[in-house]
């Protein structure tokens, strides 16, 4: 062991992650060098903001969020939330509504959240903006009470159930405009820990991945107690969408999409420029 206590551990209870984190948590990998704590389940914006503070060792982070703390965190490579056809929805109901996007009121799921910075991206105009938690959007907009709602997550599988519209897939806009997979959300580990256990860590995260994906039936009620959506078929879709090969491994497309996600950020002045012109992702 190289830490005096176990390290402490933050994901979503999306089924995204804790079918990533099932074997990890399970005690289904063996782990040297790490003890890690019970995890923390929370909303990834808590998470974000946790990481603000620098609450946990090891986190989710939404890629944006990722772009702050770049100087506390490093990205690993197993465990993103990262690919195609996969990105958030700005959806709308029928009420009515100024006639220009960047005179509604929308929520967002967080104002670190990569569904944050995409539209902000795709409409620099839009200012009037709430957060909400995410589960809370749907609702919000079928009700009227926002013009339009930024979605992630389960969302993305049930808005038309309310009989409510996409405006448009953010992450398909960023696709086309720059070739490259949507860099949703990561998994972060403290630069204060040693190369040793952030590597071990990173193996763990795709050994419990590998894990879930040989036993899936072994870590659905896992799964169905934490998601906010519990039909089957939901859950599955949600999987089959956000874990991918970019889960192992983001490899070298996945280092360009979200140095991409960063540099735009920086373009459009919601980061700051590295005084190295580089952006250092990992330890």
């Amino acid at each position: 062991m190289n830490n005096d206590k176990p390290l402490t551990l933050g994901y979503s209870p999306c089924p995204n992650d804790t079918y990533i984190f099932y074997g990890l948590v399970h005690d289904k990998v063996p782990l040297q060098q790490v003890e890690i704590a019970a995890p923390v389940l929370d909303d990834v914006e808590t998470l974000n903001k946790w990481a603000m503070a620098g609450r946990l060792d090891v986190t989710k982070l939404s890629f944006h969020a990722l772009g702050h703390v770049l100087e506390e965190y490093a990205l690993l490579h197993a465990g993103s939330a990262l690919g195609r056809g996969c990105g958030p929805l700005l959806i709308t109901g029928s009420q009515p509504k100024p006639a220009h996007i960047k005179d509604w009121r929308i929520a967002i799921p967080g104002r670190y959240t990569t569904a944050a910075m995409l539209l902000q991206l795709f409409s620099p105009k839009v200012t009037n903006l709430e957060v909400m938690r995410f589960e809370e959007i749907i609702t919000a907009v079928a009700a009227g009470a926002v013009d339009a709602g930024v979605i992630i997550h389960e969302s993305r599988f049930t808005y038309q159930q309310q009989g409510l519209e996409c405006v448009q897939d953010l992450g398909e806009w960023w696709e086309d405009t720059t070739g490259l997979p949507i860099p949703l959300g990561c998994i972060a580990a403290k630069r204060s820990l040693t190369n040793e256990v952030v590597a071990e860590l990173d193996q763990a995260i795709a050994a419990s991945l590998r894990w879930s994906m040989a036993n899936p039936d072994a870590c659905s009620q896992y799964i169905k107690q934490h998601s906010q959506e519990l039909e089957d078929d939901v859950v599955r879709s949600h999987i089959d969408l956000y874990v991918n090969e970019f889960s192992l491994d983001l490899g070298n497309e996945g280092v360009a999409a979200v140095e991409a996600l960063l540099r735009k950020g920086v373009e459009a002045g919601v980061f700051e420029q590295p005084q190295s012109g580089n952006w250092r992702l990992f330890r």
